[in-house]
């Protein structure tokens, strides 16, 4: 891996999506120009964005800027968990494994349904009445 190689993936979730760069440095993580503590606020997000990062065991090792827009705050930690990943694979292929048994290679299909004409939510049908 060269000094100054920026490595990018894009990682989504829900109608999340994150642009993530990976380069060589201390470990700092930026969201949006943030930093990781200032942007999740919840510490269950900052585990869920480092998770790629620590189970491969590169945390320290790069810096991650990521860009990320749509959905809310737990769509967005898992599309940028999602980039890193994918990110860190362009990096170091044989840490496919590893990361796909944690399911961080799987892109999470699961959306809101539409809601449908005739019936007041996606599923939900309006009140039957016989009478």
């Amino acid at each position: 891996m060269e000094k100054n190689m920026k490595y990018y993936a894009t990682g989504r979730r829900k109608t999340s999506v994150a642009r993530v760069w990976l380069t060589l440095g201390s470990g700092k993580i930026t969201v949006n120009g943030r930093s990781l503590e200032d942007y999740f606020p919840r510490q269950t997000h900052r585990i869920l964005v480092e998770k790629p990062l620590v189970l491969t065991g590169s945390e320290g090792r790069f810096n991650v800027e990521a860009k990320v827009e749509g959905g809310g705050l737990s769509g967005q930690a898992g599309a940028i968990a999602h980039g890193i990943a994918r990110a860190l694979l362009l990096i170091d292929e044989s840490m496919k494994p590893t990361l796909k048994k944690a399911g961080l290679l799987t892109r999470d299909p699961r959306m809101k349904e539409r809601k449908k004409y005739g019936q007041p939510a996606a599923r939900k049908s309006f009140q039957f009445s016989k009478r």
